[in-house]
């Protein structure tokens, strides 16, 4: 098998062709239903998604959720309504800090910070980190809790399993109450909940089971990250989404994708997962990426690990088998 940086190039018009196909098929003829509901972050898979959406429905047929929380950042609800604007769908924008004040989320938060960083104040933002780059060394699943004490100041603490576990179900919430809201507003429309999950997402585990992974069909999960950027710039998605750098936007103060979780670069982690997923032999891989053989056997072991940790709830709903790259 052949194995290149372009492997993952995409026929852009075929592969939108193809999502656009099944999301039509599925909203329409598998369901029966009348349109697409799909939450907006302000990201580039909820873009790509709701521009895959349009082209297949049509905009009279998609509407988008908005749902920011007090710790969102700002600019998030700015670019999902920019893109609505330019898709020409509804939308509805809900804050939902209300209900999560319900939920008691924002008081426990601060509780597990102020234990582990007395500093803390709750006007200052706060993000969890896995700060080893894994290619460098061994990666340990110790969090960094981090607190910005004055703009540019942080402090950073290690944080124990049992805090990283209370603070990790505590956000969770926050996909699953908008999991929650996406449901009433499809069931109130007769219209089908579409996911942005892309499989470099898929393949490690990265969604909330019934948040951001509770939905009816998942046009992206045969792209990956590297290919979702690719497939978003040829749909015209706004520069300001896709030149984004990809976040969980769940903590005030900004953390990336790769900060949070896969702490590979994205060029070189869908080439790896790629590779593994398609066993190309390791001399290829080394001599393609530039890595040795120990940093690709720590990136496997990685992914092995997680697949292994989440294949019990890695049963996405529907998603397009068969795509054009």
């Amino acid at each position: 098998m052949i194995f290149s940086r372009d492997i993952l190039k995409l026929n852009c018009q075929e592969v939108a062709h193809d999502i656009q196909i099944f999301i039509k098929n599925e909203v329409f003829n598998k369901f029966k239903k009348k349109g697409a509901i799909i939450g907006l972050s302000g990201g580039v898979d909820s873009a790509l998604s709701a521009a895959l959406c349009v082209n297949a429905l049509g905009a009279d047929n998609v509407i988008g959720l908005i749902l920011p929380e007090k710790e969102t950042n700002p600019c998030s609800a700015d670019y999902a309504k920019l893109h609505a604007q330019q898709l020409g769908i509804k939308t509805y924008h809900i804050d939902i800090t209300s209900i999560l004040n319900s939920y008691d989320i924002y008081s426990k938060k601060n509780e597990i910070i102020m234990k582990n960083i007395p500093e803390f104040k709750e006007d200052m933002r706060y993000r969890l980190t896995l700060p080893q780059n894994l290619l460098d060394k061994d990666r340990y699943s110790i969090y960094s809790l981090e607190i910005e004490q004055k703009p540019g100041e942080i402090i950073s603490r290690h944080i124990n399993i049992n805090d990283y576990r209370e603070l990790a179900s505590l956000t969770n919430i926050k996909q699953r109450t908008r999991m929650v809201l996406l449901y009433y507003y499809a069931e109130k429309n007769n219209y089908l909940v579409v996911g942005t999950t892309n499989k470099t997402e898929y393949l490690q585990g990265f969604f909330v089971k019934y948040g951001d992974g509770g939905v009816d069909i998942e046009p992206l999960a045969n792209l990956y990250k590297v290919q979702v950027f690719e497939l978003a710039k040829h749909l015209k998605v706004p520069d300001v989404i896709i030149q984004r750098e990809p976040s969980p936007d769940t903590y005030s103060l900004e953390v990336s994708d790769t900060e949070f979780f896969y702490c590979i670069p994205f060029d070189k982690l869908d080439l790896l997962l790629y590779a593994h997923e398609n066993q190309i032999e390791m001399s290829i891989i080394k001599d393609e990426l530039k890595l040795d053989e120990s940093q690709i056997k720590r990136a496997f072991f990685d992914f092995e690990r997680k697949s292994k940790m989440t294949e019990h709830f890695r049963c996405l709903p529907s998603f397009p088998s068969n795509l054009t790259f």
